[in-house]
C-alpha cells in the first residue's frame, strides 16, 4: 500500500532537516545598515537565546548597562538600564530617557536615597517616559508598596543574595527581579527559578559568552550587558587611524 500524502510529507520534511536543506524555526532577516548608522556596541549573540520579558508589548531580551549618552545612542540592545552610584537625579534620568531610542529603566534609590524622595523621583521617571524604575537591594518593602500604589510602570528590585526573602518582595509589589550577584548570579537565578518558575528575572550576563548562556539556562529572561567604555572604543578607532596613516 502506498504511503499516505501526510506520511510522504513527513518523510520529505525529515530528509530536508537531515540534509540541512531546511532550518526549522529559523527565519531569514533582511538587514539594512549604513556606514554612519551602524551601531558600534553590539550585544553578544548568546543573549538572544533568552526568552525576554514582554513589557507594554515590547519584548526585551537585552539591556545595556550605561549612563553614557554616546553609548546609549549607539547600541543595538532592546533597552537601557541606567543606575549609578550617586543619589538619583531627575535631570540625569530625563537626559537619558530623551536621548535613548529604546526603553529605559532608571534608578530611583532605595538605599541612601529613600522615602518620599524616591517616590517623587519614581513618579517623575514614569511621567518622563521610563519603562520601569530600578530600586537598590536595601529598599524596604514598605517603600516598594508605597511606590507601587503610585506607579503604572514595573518596579524592578535588585537581588544580591540567594538568602533574600523573595516572597516578601513580590507581595510588596515588585514586578521584576534584577539579579546582580557577581560570581553568584547564576546560583541566585537558579534559586529564584526553583521557587518561582514564571516570575520575570533580569540578570547580569557576566564577563563572557559562556557565563551569559549559563545565566540564561539557570532561568534569566533578560540579560544585562556592560559595554566597553567610551575610552576603550575610541582607543580602537585611534589605533585603526594610526595603521592607515603610518
Amino acid at each position: 500500500m502506498d504511503k499516505s500524502k501526510k506520511e510522504i510529507m513527513q518523510d520529505n520534511y525529515s530528509n530536508a532537516v537531515k540534509n540541512c536543506t531546511e532550518k526549522k524555526d529559523k527565519k531569514f532577516i533582511p538587514t539594512i545598515e549604513s556606514v554612519l548608522k551602524k551601531k558600534p556596541v553590539q550585544m553578544p549573540k548568546e543573549i538572544y537565546e533568552a526568552s525576554g520579558i514582554s513589557i507594554f508589548g515590547k519584548r526585551i531580551k537585552s539591556l545595556i548597562f550605561s549612563t553614557d549618552l554616546a553609548i546609549i545612542k549607539n547600541h543595538n540592545a532592546d533597552g537601557v538600564i541606567a543606575v549609578y552610584p550617586y543619589t538619583p537625579q531627575i535631570a540625569i534620568n530625563q537626559a537619558i530617557i530623551e536621548a535613548s531610542s529604546s526603553p529605559v529603566f532608571v534608578g530611583v534609590g532605595g538605599g541612601i536615597t529613600t522615602g518620599q524622595r524616591s517616590i517623587d523621583i519614581a513618579i517623575n521617571a514614569e511621567l518622563t517616559g521610563a519603562y520601569g524604575v530600578v530600586m537598590n537591594a536595601p529598599t524596604p518593602n514598605s517603600l516598594i508598596s508605597d511606590i507601587k500604589k503610585r506607579l503604572d510602570i514595573p518596579i524592578v528590585i535588585t537581588i544580591i543574595s540567594e538568602k533574600e526573602d523573595f516572597e516578601s518582595r513580590i507581595e510588596a509589589g515588585a514586578s521584576i527581579f534584577n539579579v546582580s550577584g557577581g560570581a553568584n548570579t547564576e546560583k541566585i537565578v537558579r534559586t529564584i527559578r526553583q521557587k518561582h518558575p514564571y516570575f520575570p528575572i533580569i540578570a547580569t550576563g557576566g564577563p563572557n559568552s559562556e557565563n551569559i548562556l549559563k545565566t540564561i539556562q539557570a532561568g534569566a529572561n533578560t540579560i544585562t550587558f556592560t559595554p566597553p567604555t567610551t575610552g576603550d572604543l575610541f582607543s580602537e578607532i585611534m589605533d585603526s587611524y594610526r595603521e592607515k596613516l603610518f
